[in-house]
């Protein structure tokens, strides 16, 4: 099958896949964009699950302050190099998890840091657990593996905190 140099721009445009990768997912799905995505973010999760032990040591703090200045968050979220730390999606995500946490006030980063507590739902304590405020469909760690398959890096969250008046 032939795959032209339109739909390999077009999914790499959709994706941010290398050339080559788009290429090779485009022949393997026989030339469907739709089928390609879900091979190249298949391939990107496996990636992204190889690379979970590598050193975090760059990275980003980011703060967001609500409106009236009632509560606060502030997340650090951890990469393998400075270029991954400064790049939209990667500060995007930084972003998206400070809203998260002045939102819905997690207590634990993941459910081990919870175990031995009465904890009655992961889902609501745990901010890895939870459901992602912009797109339910999505839990937090879902969004950080997405990233971190991306940039082909390991990304963690390595700790945040909530602060609100009276607290």
């Amino acid at each position: 099958m032939e795959i032209s140099v339109t739909q390999i721009k077009d999914l790499r445009e959709k994706t941010s896949a290398g050339v080559i990768e788009c290429k090779n997912a485009l022949l393997e799905a026989e030339g469907n964009i739709d089928k390609a995505c879900q091979i190249l973010q298949e391939r990107g999760l496996a990636t992204a699950e190889k690379k979970k032990g590598r050193e975090t040591s760059q990275g980003m703090i980011d703060a967001y302050i609500h409106a009236g200045g009632r509560i606060g968050a502030m997340v650090e979220l951890n990469c393998e190099t400075d270029f991954v730390a400064k790049t939209k999606e990667f500060r995007d995500l930084a972003h998206n998890l400070a809203l998260q946490i002045a939102a819905s006030s997690p207590q634990f980063l993941a459910p081990e840091d919870a175990q031995g507590e009465n904890c009655p739902a992961l889902e609501e304590v745990c901010l890895l657990e939870q459901p992602f405020i912009k797109d339910e469909s999505k839990k937090i760690k879902d969004l950080v593996t997405e990233v971190a398959a991306k940039m082909g890096e390991n990304v963690k969250i390595k700790r945040f905190a909530r602060f609100e008046l009276g607290d």
